[in-house]
């Protein structure tokens, strides 16, 4: 453990740096301000011993300049003439604990120990956020086809701003994911992160744990209860399936989008959060508006930046990779060797059309690695309705209607450049049709 002394009384310095060295400590010292900042950064110290008054500096001020450089460094203050004021704006910077000289040198030691202690917590915290920041980050995002690295160059774009995302897309597409990463790649990455599906809580039970409630505002609310969007406060909040949230909860959320402020339920007092809101849908928002099911106001504002995930159909040179890596994961999870896949199990792979999409991948693999006999999968391990389905495509006559549209819808998308949207216009059919066909014939 290291310690750092600043103070320009070169006897008292000495003293301090004698008595804390029995201890076991590495100690260094500094007459002022500057060379004891320069020090700062050239070790790699736990605790800062300051003096208050300093030649070229107060010791009040630049502790909070220090936590906000160095947040795992804690900071003891030591004056000659203390008094109440200059303690609690001392701690209010950030200071440790904030002493009298002399008539407090017995407190020293012990005080440096509690100090350690607290020093150890924060690099531990830090290692975890680090952890988190690695386990959530882009780089995680297992893919090379042109739709999936298109996603998440948006998405990195989008990261460094504080726009609100919508992210659309099948289920399974690993919505969540993208949100994680956009959270731990911003500027709130320190801050909370959390989530919540719309659609597993009544109207009454989902307003409760996004805003809270005051006590007595029902049978049962013996005290006040921070919501979720109070707990993401300077953070990030997830709202997964926001198309399924009951419409009249809508225009709390667009009140939160557009003031900041929300009211808990049996509360009269505004609270104001600082909040940025990822929302996903795998809906289509522009269908439930038409339903009077969604409200236009609140997809507007949702959809600042809108990124569209896409299903395994669509990046299906992908399939491999991500197959690979989760049965790399189910046999270390099973204390098996490595796995390797077989081709023909990997075209079986390929050849499905994945309505549950990463998901439901996820899970056949962890059925195969259960049922493997051997240190490869192979088709035997896959469901029966896997192991013997061709591409429809494959199938396809060359002189049947289905043929014929199969080519005209592939040229509509080549003329579109592969915008499905503008391809259904185009093609004066619904985008669920457009989606059921691409499936129906394999097309990417």
């Amino acid at each position: 453990m290291k310690v750092l002394i600043i103070d320009d009384e070169e006897k008292l310095r000495n003293l301090l740096a004698k008595i804390i060295s029995f201890e076991g400590f590495e100690v260094f010292q500094a007459p002022n301000l500057k060379s004891g900042l320069k020090r700062l950064e050239l070790d790699d110290i736990d605790v800062l011993i300051c003096d208050v008054k300093l030649p070229d500096g107060n010791g009040i001020e630049i502790a909070k300049l220090i936590k906000e450089k160095h947040s795992s460094v804690e900071v003891i203050l030591l004056t000659a003439f203390g008094n109440i004021p200059d303690g609690v704006q001392a701690i209010k910077n950030g200071a440790f604990d904030y002493i009298t000289k002399g008539d407090d040198n017995n407190k020293i030691i012990p005080l440096l120990y509690k100090a350690f202690e607290k020093v150890k917590l924060n690099k531990k915290v830090i290692h975890l956020e680090k952890q988190l920041e690695k386990k959530y980050s882009f780089d995680k995002i297992i893919g090379k086809s042109q739709p999936i690295i298109k996603a998440i160059e948006l998405a990195k774009k989008v990261a460094k701003t504080d726009a609100n995302v919508l992210l659309t897309g099948e289920t399974g597409t690993g919505k969540e994911v993208f949100a994680q990463a956009i959270h731990y790649a911003s500027n709130r990455t320190n801050h909370n992160f959390v989530a919540i599906n719309c659609s597993a809580f009544s109207k009454e039970l989902l307003e409760n744990e996004l805003f809270g409630h005051k006590a007595g505002a029902f049978t049962g609310a013996i005290k006040d209860q921070n919501g979720l969007f109070e707990e993401a406060h300077n953070g990030t909040i997830f709202l997964d399936e926001i198309g399924e949230m009951p419409i009249d909860l809508q225009a709390k959320i667009l009140r939160v989008l557009e003031t900041g402020e929300f009211l808990r339920v049996g509360d009269t007092q505004l609270i104001k959060v600082n909040v940025r809101i990822i929302a996903a849908t795998n809906r289509n928002l522009a269908d439930e508006i038409e339903k009077d099911h969604f409200r236009s106001d609140l997809f507007y504002r949702l959809s600042v930046f809108d990124i569209h995930l896409p299903s395994l159909r669509d990046r299906k040179k992908d399939i491999p990779e991500i197959a690979q890596h989760y049965a790399d994961i189910f046999a270390i999870k099973a204390n098996r060797k490595p796995l390797v896949l077989t081709d023909d199990y990997l075209k079986a792979l390929e050849n499905n059309s994945w309505k549950g999409n990463i998901r439901e991948l996820k899970n056949v693999i962890e059925r195969s690695v259960i049922l493997a006999d051997n240190d490869e999968l192979n088709l035997d391990t896959l469901p029966e309705d896997l192991q013997y389905k061709k591409s429809y495509s494959d199938q396809l006559s060359a002189f049947s209607m289905a043929s014929a549209e199969k080519l005209h819808i592939q040229k509509i998308l080549n003329h579109t450049a592969g915008n499905k949207a503008e391809a259904a216009r185009l093609l004066e059919i619904g985008i669920a049709t457009l989606y059921r066909k691409l499936e129906q014939y394999k097309i990417e």
